[in-house]
């Protein structure tokens, strides 16, 4: 065997220096730092509640309108960030009927207070704003306003700015740590169009320039990239769901022209909410109701108001991402977008780095789906089949107080993750009440990468720091090396962190055998000599033969 000392340093320097190189790949700019992290001027107040007040014209592609942020004072300071990408612009900032001095530095307005701020005080101010949004050219990867057109010629008009953020249509605190207690939506929209947005419809207010504003109430906190508009001609349908907290009410917004479909594809809302109630716990917003909204895009999880753009086929598109033939069972953006209602809006990352909590966990929730309605084994050739997605290019936390995720491994490399950690711990119930756990335990909160770390060491039962350093701080697949001589099976862990010594079950012969491996060489004894050995494929790890 090698010196063990100088392997581990030169693993040790090779995955620090990996680290390094890609964080230097980006150069970030102070407007990044401004965007992406908790700036003094963010810092001293606590947001409590948004009323945002928008009028749609589809006319000229436009948005204006008055967003009043109410915030609890946490440090006597004078000046306050309120953030609004260009083209939009903020015209006029008003407290205590005074209007208020700003700079704007790109996309930040730095407000400077008159009244004296004083801790434990309930304030707020108003802030117009108005302009032509940024369009997105490739919703919703691409942030910006869909402006589109139905088959009969009307508007269907969309958001979507998830990682590119909610500053781009409505001026707020766009950094994910900080959310209102509950929130009004207020969209004022030619009277011949409907606007759906997040909570519930408290009333729709009829105006003499035949246009009609529609006003949502949000009942629990929400993060800034799920409020949404979505504007059309819309029919609707609904129904209740007798789920885990009582009677949910599911509404449907769809083109007219889809209505029928519609009806029929919507089923799959009924069967999700039986699927994850079951693995993750109540929904989270049955105060708020769960919808599905058709909108010109694929879709996103907006609180409450999940939109829909799936073309009312199964799989992704008509296409099954793990080609195993499971993802063909269900729509996708159904299934996918309501599993953040748990992971993403429930639970929240705090800052865009850990975005995987969103996605990784979402995910899983496909399979999870699947394990549901169709059986273990269902779910599990589904997971393994979406292995053929993963690039392993970069590792899936971000860089911290930037504004910038990680790789996009942080779906099929997270589902695959956390299917792993499953198998590790070896009990479908307890499995489930870790789930469950975490979405009671944080329940309407913002969080971090070690805090969820944390929780799931802790109930596991197992310090898990090394399977997460390898899997969400690495890019390498963890390899299990063994070798086979009459009845000595050797093995160990190569091609992992550090301290990696995750659990791995094999079987020898045909039966299963659970081996503990670190990255030392170990022996077990074998029944019969020169067994014919195989990983779990559970696992995503891979296997090597190391020649005698």
């Amino acid at each position: 065997m090698k010196n063990t000392i100088t392997r581990v340093a030169i693993v040790c320097l090779i995955w620090f220096c990996g680290l390094s190189a890609f964080a230097q790949n980006r150069t970030f700019t102070r407007q990044d730092t401004l965007r992406g992290s908790i700036t003094p001027e963010r810092a001293w107040w606590d947001l409590t509640y948004y009323h945002l007040s928008v009028q749609v014209n589809p006319a000229d592609s436009t948005i204006k309108g008055m967003n009043t942020i109410q915030y609890k004072v946490l440090e006597p300071k004078q000046v306050m960030q309120i953030d609004m990408q260009q083209p939009m612009t903020i015209n006029k900032v008003i407290q205590d009927g005074k209007s208020l001095t700003f700079k704007r530095d790109g996309n930040a307005y730095f407000v400077q207070l008159a009244a004296d701020q004083k801790p434990g005080s309930v304030n707020k101010v108003d802030v117009y704003f108005g302009g032509k949004p940024t369009v997105s050219t490739n919703p919703p990867w691409t942030g910006g306003i869909t402006w589109k057109k139905d088959s009969k010629g009307n508007p269907f008009i969309a958001n979507s700015n998830q990682g590119s953020g909610a500053s781009m249509w409505w001026p707020c605190k766009d950094h994910m740590y900080d959310e209102p207690d509950s929130m009004l939506i207020s969209v004022r929209v030619p009277e011949h169009l409907m606007d759906v947005s997040n909570g519930r419809l408290r009333g729709v207010e009829q105006h003499n320039d035949r246009t009609k504003t529609y006003h949502w109430f949000v009942d629990n906190p929400i993060n800034n990239y799920g409020v949404n508009i979505s504007i059309a001609d819309y029919a609707h349908f609904s129904e209740k769901y007798q789920g885990e907290k009582g009677v949910l009410d599911c509404n449907y917004y769809v083109l007219k022209e889809n209505l029928d479909k519609a009806k029929v594809q919507f089923k799959d809302a009924g069967r999700m909410l039986q699927a994850f109630e079951h693995w993750f716990g109540p929904y989270p917003f049955y105060e708020d109701g769960y919808k599905l909204v058709e909108v010109p895009y694929l879709g996103m999880e907006h609180q409450s108001a999940v939109t829909y753009g799936n073309g009312y086929e199964n799989g992704y598109r008509g296409r099954d991402l793990s080609g195993s033939g499971w993802g063909l069972k269900f729509d996708f953006i159904i299934i996918h977008e309501s599993g953040h209602e748990w992971f993403a809006n429930n639970i929240t990352n705090k800052d865009v780095a850990d975005m995987w909590i969103h996605e990784s966990f979402t995910n899983y929730s496909e399979n999870l789906f699947l394990d549901y309605h169709f059986g273990k084994q269902a779910s599990s050739e589904y997971v393994i089949g979406t292995r053929q997605n993963i690039k392993n290019d970069r590792p899936i936390i971000g860089v911290y107080g930037v504004n910038k995720s990680g790789s996009g491994d942080m779906y099929y490399k997270g589902g695959n993750m956390l299917h792993t950690l499953r198998q590790i711990v070896d009990n479908d119930e307890k499995w489930r009440g870790i789930l469950r756990g975490l979405n009671k335990d944080f329940y309407h909160q913002t969080v971090t990468t070690q805090q969820v770390e944390d929780y799931l060491s802790q109930h596991v039962g197992r310090d898990l720091k090394p399977f997460f350093d390898q899997y969400l701080r690495d890019v390498r697949i963890p390899k299990l090396e063994y070798q086979v001589n009459g009845k000595k099976l050797n093995y160990r862990w190569s091609n992992v962190v550090p301290g990696f010594d995750m659990p791995v079950k094999v079987f020898v012969d045909g039966k299963e055998q659970w081996l503990e491996p670190t990255t030392e060489w170990k022996e077990w004894k074998t029944r019969k000599k020169n067994p014919v050995v195989k990983v779990s494929p559970d696992f995503y790890v891979e296997a090597a033969v190391v020649k005698k």
